[in-house]
């Protein structure tokens, strides 16, 4: 006598195991090694891929999203800024390091890399011989003056500020924002170094782009009802040095404190509706503005 089939179900994907388990969303039946458990019952694995791929990302209070936790932006913008001390000390020497003087004697010299790349409005290296500077047409360092440094403690004093002040603000923001703000503040303190220095004076530092993040988490904070007692005095401070110490670039400090005010206030400040447009808008508007800024300069410095 033969036996009769088995007539219980079988999971879909695996047919030789029997199951009486079905998945509650599209209600096939699953195994054990299928299940995926769910706030109701279990799930099979296509229906968990599918309500990821349709599920809407978890965002911060200004849209960006939660992957700034992890700070990936702030630690990216550290290691570029040591990759360029770190090229440039091995050229200079150590004297690029530190004992060249300025803040008694501990800032580094500049080298061949931050003469390449700091802001210069036009001028030649040497007596007679060819002009360089933004306004021959390197553009370039209107960016990489935000990451270059004279010496060691330079670098290490920006970098501190960078850490403490990068991974709050990036959380708050989401990466995208937060490198936007960045990018926008250290333009902005650059090109008001460009306009409002002599053509031959150069400057570099992530300072710029410092300020701006000071003021950028005043004004996040505020947007978030949260306590900035303690920032006031972090923002006197940092004025008073630009203030007192010699061969600080004035302008580029309240540029980059200016442009990054303005950054955080159209992230922090954007309506809900249509978020992320007027936020793109705002911060694409700061960029033109600059633009613009820098091209009169460079028509009155050729003029």
């Amino acid at each position: 006598m033969s036996e009769a089939p088995s007539t219980a179900p079988v999971c879909y994907r695996h047919p030789s195991k029997e199951t009486y388990i079905r998945c509650t969303r599209c209600d096939r039946p699953i195994c054990p090694d299928c299940m995926n458990e769910a706030s109701v019952g279990h799930q099979c694995p296509e229906c968990v891929a599918e309500g990821r791929r349709t599920q809407r990302q978890a965002r911060t209070a200004f849209g960006g999203s939660t992957a700034g936790q992890a700070g990936y932006v702030t630690k990216a913008l550290i290691a570029i800024n040591v990759a360029f001390f770190a090229v440039s000390a091995a050229v200079g020497g150590g004297r690029a390091i530190a004992g060249a003087g300025g803040w008694f004697g501990l800032m580094g010299e500049g080298t061949s890399v931050t003469r390449w790349g700091s802001v210069l409005g036009y001028a030649p290296y040497v007596a007679g011989g060819e002009p360089h500077g933004i306004a021959a047409g390197e553009w370039y360092r209107l960016v990489t003056a935000m990451f270059l440094h004279y010496g060691a403690l330079h670098l290490l004093l920006n970098m501190w500020l960078l850490w403490q002040l990068g991974r709050y603000l990036e959380e708050k923001l989401g990466p995208l924002r937060f490198a936007g703000l960045y990018l926008l503040a250290g333009i902005g303190g650059n090109v008001a170094a460009y306009i409002f220095t002599a053509p031959n004076a150069q400057a570099a530092g992530a300072s710029t782009s410092i300020f701006g993040l000071v003021l950028a988490m005043i004004i996040v904070n505020r947007r978030l009802r949260l306590d900035i007692s303690q920032l006031i005095p972090l923002l006197v401070i940092n004025l008073l040095f630009t203030f007192s110490v010699p061969n600080v670039s004035v302008a580029g400090h309240i540029g980059g404190l200016v442009f990054g005010g303005i950054v955080a206030f159209v992230l922090a400040y954007a309506p809900s509706q249509r978020r992320s447009l007027i936020q793109g808008l705002g911060c694409a508007a700061v960029f033109v503005v600059l633009l613009i800024a820098a091209v009169i300069r460079t028509q009155a410095l050729l003029g």
